[in-house]
Order: C-alpha cells, then sequence, then structure tokens
C-alpha cells in the first residue's frame, strides 16, 4: 500500500470514527449545522424505540405517576397529554413535567418529549390554576386585529412555557359556519375563512415567539359540523372544491409560514371520500388532501382516539390506532387508560413485526416527529426541560391589564336602542355564571341577583323561567347571561310568557352570539364572548356607558 493509500485510509477511518462519535451526541445536543440526524436515529432504533414515538398518552396525575414514568423509561413514548385532571396545581404539574422530560432524557434514545396540552384561550383551558382565562378567539374575531392574535398566543405561549409545557393543541382554525357547531363556537375565529387564516397566522407566530410547537385543528374543518364528535361522528356533506375555499384557507395560508403540526379530526366527508370514514382515518384526505395536495410534509396527530367519532364503525381503539397511523398520520393520541395503552401497544407491535409496509410506515411518521423536535426542541429558545416552579407566581397570569383591553376591544353592540344601563335604575342580574355576577354586582351594587342551574343542553332548567318571571315587575331592567343553549331557552320562554318583559331586556352575551340572531327584538345586546373576569367586567362597563363598544360580530350574516 502506497503512501497516498495509507492517507486516505487514514482519512476515511478519521472521518468513520468521527461519524460514530457525532452519532453518540445526546439528541439535544444535535449541531443542525449538519443537518437533521432523523434518519440516522431511526436506523439506529429498536421496534420499541420505533413504535414509543408515535404514542401520545394521558396520564392520571397531578404529578408524574409510576405508570407514565415507565411508558417514557420502556417504551420511549413520543410525548405525553396534560389533560384537565392534570392541570389544576401548577406547581404539582411543573415538576411533573421537569421529571417526565429527564426520564426521557436520561433513556436509551435520550429523546425528549412533546409535553401538550390544550390551551386554545377562551372556553378551552385545560390548564387552569392560576393561568389566564383570555377572552378567546372570536373575542380576537371580533376586534379583528391580528395584533390581539399574536398577543394572546404570546400570553398564553408564555404561560406554557413557564410549566414546561412544549406544544399547544391551538390554533383552533375551523371556520364557523354551522350555529349548530356548538363545541366550536367561541373557539372560532370568525365564519370568515380569510380572516380566520390571518388571524390564525398572527397567533401562531406569537405562540412560536415563545417555542411553543403549535397544532392547527380540527383538519379538514369542524365549523360545519352540527354533532360533537367526542359523542358521535358528525357527518359533513361537502365537497373537496367547497372545503378548498373555505375550510382549508388557512391551512393553505398556516403551512407555507413554517405551521409545525396539525390535528386531524373525526369528523366524516362522503362526498369527498366515498364512506363514513373519519379524516383522521382517511388516507384520502390526511395523505391525499393534505399531504399532497396542500404540500404538508411536517407532523400530523390524531385527535383522542378514544372519542366516539374515531370508532364509527364498531371498530375498538386498537384498530383505529393502526388505521390512523396507515392513512398518514405520524402520532396517535389516547387520553386514558393505561390497560387501553397496552392493547394499543400490542396491536401495533405486531404489526410492526408482521408487516413491512407498516414498519416503512412507522419509519416515515417517525421522521417527522424527530424533524420537528429537532427544530424546537434543541435550540437554546426551546422550552426548558427542567422548568423552575419557584417563577411560576412571577410568570402566570401573564398580562391582566392586556386581557381586560383586550376584551373591551372586542364587546360589540349587537342591539342598543336602550343602553346604557343606568345604575339608579333597579337592577336584577340573572345567569348562571359565577363571573358575571361577581362584575355585576361591582358595576351595579345595589343589583338583586336570581342565579339558576347550569344547563349546556336545549332545555331550560326548572324553576329558572318561574323565578325571573316572579321577580321582573319589582324591577326596571333585567340584565340577562346568555350563555348556553339552555339559557338561550329560559329567555325565550320569558319573553314567550310575558311580551312586556322586552322592553325591559338587557342581555350580555358570552361565548358564541349566534343565539343573538333569533332575538332581534330585544333592545340591548352586548356580546362579549369570553367568560373570564376581564370579558364581564369589560361588558358591564359598557353596559354602563363607561365606553362605546367597537366590535364587530364575527358571524356572516347569512348563518342560519
Amino acid at each position: 500500500m502506497g503512501r497516498t493509500d495509507i492517507n486516505r485510509f487514514l482519512l476515511s477511518f478519521l472521518l468513520l470514527c468521527s461519524s460514530l462519535l457525532y452519532c453518540d451526541d445526546p439528541f439535544w445536543d444535535i449541531d443542525l449545522r449538519h443537518g437533521s440526524r432523523a434518519d440516522e436515529i431511526i436506523r439506529s432504533m429498536t421496534d420499541n424505540e420505533l413504535l414509543g414515538q408515535v404514542f401520545m398518552i394521558g396520564f392520571t396525575g397531578p404529578g408524574a405517576d409510576p405508570v407514565i414514568i415507565d411508558w417514557i423509561r420502556n417504551k420511549h413514548i413520543g410525548g405525553v397529554k396534560i389533560f384537565g385532571w392534570n392541570g389544576e396545581n401548577l406547581r404539582l404539574l411543573t415538576e411533573a413535567a421537569g421529571t417526565m422530560q429527564k426520564t426521557a432524557l436520561a433513556g436509551s434514545t435520550g429523546i425528549p418529549l412533546f409535553i401538550a396540552t390544550d390551551q386554545e384561550g377562551g372556553w378551552v383551558r385545560h390548564v387552569k390554576g392560576a393561568t389566564s382565562t383570555t377572552p378567546g378567539n372570536m373575542s380576537i374575531g371580533a376586534t379583528g386585529l391580528p395584533y390581539d392574535a399574536y398577543r394572546t398566543g404570546k400570553l398564553i405561549g408564555s404561560e406554557l412555557r413557564a410549566l414546561g409545557i412544549n406544544m399547544n393543541f391551538a390554533p383552533d382554525v375551523d371556520v364557523y359556519v354551522n350555529p349548530e357547531a356548538h363545541v366550536i363556537g367561541p373557539r372560532a375565529f370568525s365564519s370568515d375563512p380569510m380572516e380566520t387564516a390571518v388571524l390564525s397566522q398572527a397567533y401562531f407566530h406569537g405562540m412560536r415567539s415563545q417555542g411553543i410547537i403549535c397544532t392547527a385543528k380540527h383538519f379538514p374543518g369542524h365549523g360545519n359540523a352540527d354533532k360533537d364528535s367526542h359523542g358521535s361522528l358528525p357527518i359533513i356533506r361537502d365537497s373537496l372544491d367547497t372545503i378548498l375555499d373555505r375550510d382549508l384557507v388557512p391551512y393553505r395560508m398556516l403551512i407555507p409560514e413554517g405551521l409545525p403540526a396539525i390535528m386531524t379530526g373525526h369528523l366524516a366527508f362522503p362526498l369527498i371520500t366515498g364512506d363514513n370514514t373519519p379524516a383522521s382515518l382517511s388516507s384520502v384526505l390526511v395523505t391525499g388532501v393534505l399531504r399532497e395536495d396542500l404540500g404538508f410534509k411536517r407532523l400530523i396527530i390524531t385527535d383522542d382516539l378514544r372519542m366516539n367519532g374515531a370508532q364509527y364503525n364498531g371498530e375498538g381503539v386498537p384498530q383505529a390506532a393502526e388505521d390512523a397511523l396507515r392513512a398518514g398520520n405520524d402520532m396517535i393520541l389516547i387520553s386514558q387508560d393505561r390497560w387501553l395503552h397496552q392493547r394499543v401497544w400490542d396491536h401495533l407491535y405486531s404489526r410492526l413485526k408482521q408487516d413491512k409496509t407498516f414498519r416503512l410506515r412507522l419509519e416515515e411518521a417517525v421522521k417527522h416527529i424527530l424533524q420537528v423536535k429537532e427544530e424546537y426542541l434543541i435550540p437554546d429558545w426551546k422550552v426548558p426541560f427542567n422548568p423552575d416552579p419557584d417563577v411560576l407566581d412571577s410568570a402566570i397570569p401573564a398580562d391582566e391589564e392586556y386581557l381586560f383591553q383586550q376584551a373591551s376591544r372586542a364587546i360589540t353592540a349587537v342591539a342598543s336602542e336602550s343602553l346604557p344601563v343606568s345604575r339608579d335604575e333597579r337592577i336584577l342580574l340573572t345567569g348562571q355564571l359565577g363571573g358575571f355576577f361577581k362584575a355585576g354586582r361591582s358595576k351595579y351594587p345595589g343589583a338583586s341577583v336570581f342565579e339558576y342551574s347550569y344547563n349546556p343542553f336545549y332545555s331550560a332548567p326548572e324553576g329558572a323561567v318561574s323565578g325571573i318571571l316572579a321577580r321582573a315587575a319589582r324591577v326596571d331592567r333585567i340584565v340577562f347571561c346568555l350563555a348556553t343553549p339552555g339559557s338561550f331557552e329560559v329567555l325565550k320562554q320569558v319573553i314567550q310568557a310575558d311580551r312586556e318583559i322586552l322592553k325591559k331586556i338587557a342581555v350580555i352575551s358570552v361565548l358564541t352570539p349566534v343565539y343573538l340572531k333569533e332575538l332581534n327584538e330585544i333592545p340591548a345586546a352586548l356580546a362579549a364572548y369570553g367568560m373570564g373576569d376581564e370579558s364581564f367586567e369589560a361588558a358591564f362597563a359598557a353596559l354602563a356607558g363607561e365606553f362605546i363598544p367597537r366590535g364587530k360580530l364575527p358571524l356572516d350574516k347569512q348563518m342560519d
């Protein structure tokens, strides 16, 4: 062997050694200047490590219980989901996030976890405690200001960051076109696709500024559903052209912006797929429309597979999980319980061992997972793996003054014939929500109160109508909190029983204001959208005439 050959051999050997050393670097210490190492990591994975990455599961909490630690340590799962039952005690939750990440980082792969939750703002807020109750997406739609969407995303993101949560199943980009879509309602920005898209973009960038992985949902769109996919499978008879021009507009604008993740919904589109297969399990919609037509190359995760909408054909969760992965999803979300998690694991592990095509699909899925983790969980600006519980008091809530300002900008005068409501009048406050009475008594200290039981369904709670009618003659004005289908029934029945009461009524509507479309005879009605203290305070300030409400109803006038 000549000197030149020896030199080449030594150079090749040194390059090989450096490559091997580079492979041993911890995942979170990768130098991405050399490009993604996803393929390299996947080649080195055991079957357990490969399969584990596609799992995102819930745990009992509030701390990191032994079961979830076992799944992280021995099954190398890719993510955990924080649900409402985990999120009351913020200190315990923060400690749990640090413990779970520490366990994952100490494992054989050293791959950090996605720690996810649903913190959309407004109505949907799985992590509670002292976290901010923002006025919500529809409130942002009422201001129409991308500034408010950005600031809200940044505010929520800063609180999640302090807790060690690095992924948020938000924004909700559903276009709210069906008034029967009660499960969406105020979670949507608007009934207008372009406005939804613009505000979603701003929200995404605000959250990204805090290192949070945004997950837009519910693909391809829940805004024209008349059922809740938690309980049954909504059938939406829209064509592909219709959803391309409406529901998919936000996705078409977010994808080029670098959106890292999308959640698929348990919704059937038979005019597109040819049957009632849920979108979350449909290769036509996930691979065909989302991957190929829209060009989305990043992470796709299912909505919770325990929801009834995912089990449309009488099949159990294990088969739904397999179908979801084959359809093109990269991660499967399963809330509870550990026995179900194990059944799904056993089913998928068997397929992994027996079916080469399924193995290749898992490798592709894990590549998408690792690429998002490389982008968000390696840089210096990543959400800390070991969050400090001692900073929570200063970090949460993030900005209450801003929330009041945003809520005030959103207040919409749907009817203003008999506004404002004077403090000199005899006033009855009636409704179902504690925040309404707190803010109302603060603004009108002499007001009397009649509270009836909360009912989210289309029926009036027992005694509600008679209780209001019995008190109506003794007051000059009735300030009514309209929040749910149940309260809508109460108000309709009160008016039907005594038409003279109409002139006394002033409505403060929270959540969706869609019910006000049927109550166009009411002389005073304000839409406030949110249910937090700031939203009620802003609504009562407008009711008392302290400012002129400038918000615009973010619903199409033709919506019916």
